[in-house]
This record gives structure tokens, C-alpha cells and sequence, in this order.
């Protein structure tokens, strides 16, 4: 596939799938202003409402654009709407426009101040940053007469470069010209890369500042599995290569359930999803169930603890998706990264390593009773084969699971935990005797097993879930799985990985979870081996000295 004269850069792989088309960046992002004269006193009232002329007409944009969009792209580009209409961002905008500062220098300084906080927050709110940064962008463009970075014109397939991308490009993309996504910074649970899944695009994060080596209309070829972008391929055998992955792509499409492989070991393939829309999404898919359903994201914007009944309500809309089958309900997952305003602690030095998840109710029983009491409604009536399965986040020592464990079993729930932190993967021999199940994390397992901020794009390289020694701890897990007869899951982003996920099928995992547009490939790649060689595939990749070495031998074992 390469020419005489390639070269060969290589990222992050986050989505499988190969493309070759020309290079297309989005269009620049805005300079920043420098120090400018300081606005007179009697003319800061005119210089705030210039900047909040320019915010309206960017939010007005915004959701003049999520009418011509469904679904969650119409839901982003009016959440980031929102974020442009937010006061205490407009609020800190007066205030340095107040001190003096011009409308351009105010919007970047009232940014500046909510990415710091959201940076110290960590995890999902540090994503967010992206979206701060997209908005100040915009307004700044706005206040110059500069065109609205972001998104170029398209007239044919294109593979779309950035340094990162925000969650209204992606919202937007037209998947018919965008063969591929490729950008300097992210991870692989970085916005773009969830999107990318989603839309299925092959996709490479995390390439460093070699990707300016790339010029606009350059053509070159994506390998999203393998994490290569090649300049100077060689057309015709890129071409071929392109071919063949579409032929590939199509016989992922037309897979059906249930998930087996070629001698009939079956692994159950479940959803992934944060409500109820989600779900009844998940439902016309290829899933046999839900395997996450991440409470704590109906709750982020709630300043007092929903009743009982209102948060029945909000569960039994999932339930209703799947009523026939298995849900697994993650308790609320607050803190760090995951603020709620009714349930989290007060500022910490490290809040990833801090008071979240399970560890909230040390202190607060009665929150997670209620919710509790909450799921067990929501769930009466449900049948046998429509088990409700609730599991609690960052579960460590055998006294929280053994906790837990009893407060679900006095509400006749199926009880499990989050094998999240690698204490309770190298405990897991105290910890199942008390638990009817365990799911493993990978976003989190891999963050704590490599000490690496997973949303660092510096750090990508430790935090990919190819790493053999996360793979060590899921394998562990799994033995203890079989010993004590535990199921055991994964429904982190690595379940969405379809090489991976023989790899995982090997180490003994029962059920993989992801998101639902996720699940074809997977079950299309588990119909292509048997047992013995996703045992050999483990094998392979817990043997390697990385994560990079992990994937390429098992992609040369199973794909050639």
C-alpha cells in the first residue's frame, strides 16, 4: 500500500476501518487578542452588549442548525447553544469588560475561567473544555466579522483533519463526504472517538504535532485499527485496501443476533446507554439487553435529589425499552468528573482518586436507599427473563461490596460491582463470594492500573485498554469469575473493539457491552473465530510488552 516515497504517521486507533481520500482541516480557530487598550469607562456598557449581540447571534446559529438535525446531533448543538446563553459565563464576561477589558479579551478571560474549573474537575468535565473553547471561538469570530471556524465545505469524500474536534462538528458530519476522522489531541474516550463509534467513521486520535506534516488535499490513507495515516500511498492498492473494507463493513451490516462464535461459544452483546431515548435506540438495534445505564447522567443538572416516584419514573423508561430482557443499572456515578449538586462532596485536592461513585453513600446511606428504592419500583412487575441487575461504581475492599451486596438483596435486586479499581481486580476471590455479578470498567481500570489521566492526549499511549497489564487484571478477574461461578461483563469503551473483543471472549468474559451501533462489528468479528483462537489471542496480547505490540499481534493472528 505505500509508495516509494511514503511516510507513515501513526496515532491512536480508536475505530476500525481503512479509507484514502484527501486531506481537509477544519477551518483555523481564531487568534487569540492580545493586551489591547483599556475600554473607557463611559463606553463598557456598548463594548458588553457588542459581545452579547455576538454570543445571541452564535446561540441563534446554533439552534437555527440543530432544527435541520435529529437525534443527539440536534441535542448537541443545542446543549452547546446553551453553554453560549450560560449567565455565569456571561456574568464573568461583564466583569471583565466592567474592569476594562474589550469584548474580545472578556470572552477569552471568562473562558479561561470555567476551563480552569472544569480542568480540576477532571474526567468528563475536563472533556468539556472542548466545548468552552468551541463557543469562545465562535463569539470571537463573531466580534471580528471572521468566518465561524469549524466545519469546511465539503464537495467530495474527505478525511477530516483537526487538532481536536468540537461537539458541534461532529454532531454535523455528513457521513456520505467524511470517510474518516484523524485529530492531534483526544484519547481513545474522547468525545470524537465515542463519536466516531457511533457513526461508525474509522478514526485516529491522539497523533501529536506530527499530524502539521499533513497539507490540506494531501491524500492519504487511514488505517483506524492499526492507528496509521500514510502520506504517498501507493492509489491502486490503496484503493483495494479500501475495497476490502467495505466489503468487510457490509457483512458487518447485515449481522445478526445473538452473538456467537464460529463453534458456538456465545457472548452476550448489551447496550450501553444514559436514557431512556438511548434505550428505545439501543432496542432497534442488535443488542440483547443493557449492559450500563449510567443513571448519574440524568441527574448532572439537578440541584435538589429527585423523590423516589420522579426517579422511578425516569428508570422505568429504560425498563419499558427492553422489557423482556436483562438491565444492568449503575448506581449514581457522582463526583470527580461527574458533579451533582445534591450528592457531591466539597472541593478535593484529587477528585478522580477522591469521594465518587459508591463511596459517596459511605457517609449518606440514605441517598442510595432511595435510589434503590427507586430501581426496585420502576422494576416491579418485570419478569424472570427480564432480571434487573443493579451494580455500584468504585468498589474496592470486600466490606463496600459485602454493603452494597445486602442493601440490593433487602429489594429483591440482583446485586454486583464495578471491577473499576484494579484493588478490587486483584481482590476479586473476597469480593464475589458476596456478589451475584461484576462488570469491568476498562475507561477506569486502565486510568488507575496505568496512573494516566484518560482524557490526557499526551498519555493516550498508556491509556489504551490494549495494555497488557490492564488485560492481566481482567484475566484474573475472570478466573475468579469461573472458580466462584460469577458472571463477569465489560462495558467499557474496549467492548466496543472488535479484535478486542476476542481477546476478552479468551480471557473468559461472558458479556460485553457498548454502544449499540458498536455491537454489528463485534458480533460480525466473534462469527470469524472460534474459542481456541481468541484463547490464543489472549494469550498473545497478555505475552506483549505493550499496547501497540498487543494489538498488532493479535490483528496478525486473526486477520493475516
Amino acid at each position: 500500500m505505500q509508495g516509494v516515497h511514503s511516510v507513515t504517521i501513526k496515532g491512536t486507533g480508536v475505530v476500525a476501518g481503512i479509507a484514502y481520500a484527501q486531506a481537509i482541516w477544519v477551518r483555523p480557530r481564531p487568534e487569540l487578542p492580545s493586551a489591547g487598550e483599556t475600554v473607557p469607562e463611559e463606553a463598557r456598557e456598548a463594548e458588553f452588549e457588542r459581545f452579547v449581540a455576538a454570543a445571541d447571534t452564535v446561540a441563534t446559529r446554533l439552534i437555527d442548525r440543530s432544527h435541520h438535525h435529529e437525534g443527539s446531533a440536534g441535542e448537541v448543538l443545542k446543549a452547546t447553544a446553551g453553554m453560549v446563553k450560560d449567565r455565569g459565563w456571561r456574568k464573568a464576561a461583564r466583569k471583565f469588560i466592567n474592569s476594562g477589558q474589550a469584548a474580545e479579551n472578556a470572552t477569552v478571560a471568562a473562558t479561561d475561567k470555567f476551563v480552569a474549573l472544569f480542568e480540576s474537575a477532571g474526567g468528563l468535565m475536563a472533556e468539556r473544555t472542548t466545548d468552552l473553547k468551541d463557543i469562545r471561538d465562535r463569539v470571537l469570530a463573531e466580534l471580528r466579522g471572521e468566518p465561524e471556524p469549524g466545519l469546511p465545505e465539503i464537495e467530495g469524500q474527505a478525511v477530516l483533519f483537526a487538532d481536536d474536534l468540537s461537539p458541534a462538528d461532529t454532531a454535523t458530519l455528513d457521513t456520505d463526504l467524511v470517510v474518516a476522522l484523524v485529530t492531534e489531541l483526544g484519547g481513545p474516550t474522547s468525545h470524537t472517538a465515542i463519536i466516531a463509534r457511533q457513526l461508525n467513521l474509522p478514526c485516529i486520535v491522539a497523533v501529536g504535532s506530527a499530524i502539521r506534516e499533513i497539507d490540506n488535499d494531501e491524500f492519504v490513507l487511514i488505517d483506524g485499527a492499526m492507528g496509521t495515516i500514510i502520506i504517498g500511498a501507493d492509489p491502486e492498492s490503496s484503493q483495494e485496501s479500501v475495497k476490502e473494507s467495505r466489503a468487510r463493513a457490509a457483512v458487518v451490516a447485515k449481522w445478526r443476533g445473538p452473538a456467537k462464535t464460529q463453534d458456538g461459544h456465545r457472548v452476550q452483546l448489551l447496550a450501553n446507554v444514559a436514557d431512556g431515548n438511548a434505550a428505545r435506540l439501543a432496542a432497534d438495534s442488535q443488542a440483547e439487553g443493557i449492559g450500563l445505564y449510567r443513571t448519574e447522567m440524568s441527574f448532572l443538572s439537578a440541584t435538589e435529589e429527585p423523590g423516589v416516584q420522579e426517579q422511578a419514573r425516569i428508570y422505568r423508561k429504560v425498563f419499558d425499552a427492553f422489557p423482556e430482557s436483562k438491565v444492568v443499572i449503575r448506581t449514581l456515578d457522582a463526583g470527580s468528573d461527574k458533579p451533582i449538586a445534591y450528592a457531591n462532596m466539597a472541593a478535593e485536592e484529587n477528585p478522580a482518586l477522591g469521594v465518587r461513585g459508591l463511596r459517596i453513600a459511605n457517609n449518606n446511606e440514605p441517598l442510595l436507599a432511595r435510589q434503590l428504592d427507586a430501581i426496585a419500583l420502576a422494576a416491579d412487575g418485570r419478569g424472570d427473563d427480564a432480571p434487573t441487575w443493579v451494580m455500584a461504581p468504585m468498589v474496592a475492599t470486600q466490606r463496600e461490596a459485602k454493603w452494597f451486596a445486602g442493601l440490593c438483596r433487602e429489594r429483591g435486586l440482583i446485586a454486583g460491582a464495578m471491577i473499576e479499581v484494579p484493588a478490587a481486580a486483584l481482590m476479586a476471590d473476597k469480593l464475589m463470594p458476596f456478589l451475584d455479578f461484576v462488570s469491568i470498567g476498562t475507561n477506569d481500570l486502565t486510568q488507575y492500573t496505568m496512573a494516566a489521566d484518560r482524557l490526557s492526549p499526551q498519555l493516550a499511549y498508556l491509556t489504551d485498554p490494549w495494555q497488557p497489564a490492564v488485560l492481566r487484571l481482567i484475566r484474573h478477574t475472570c478466573v475468579i469469575g469461573h472458580d466462584t461461578q460469577t458472571p463477569v461483563g465489560v462495558c467499557g469503551e474496549a467492548a466496543a473493539d472488535p479484535l478486542l473483543a476476542c481477546v476478552l471472549t479468551g480471557l473468559g468474559v461472558n458479556s460485553l457491552s457498548a454502544a449499540s451501533t458498536a455491537l454489528p462489528g463485534v458480533g460480525a468479528q466473534l462469527a470469524d473465530v472460534d474459542l481456541e483462537t481468541c484463547k490464543q489471542a489472549a494469550d498473545a496480547a497478555l505475552e506483549s510488552v505493550g499496547a501497540a505490540a498487543a494489538r498488532e499481534a493479535v490483528r496478525e493472528l486473526i486477520l493475516g
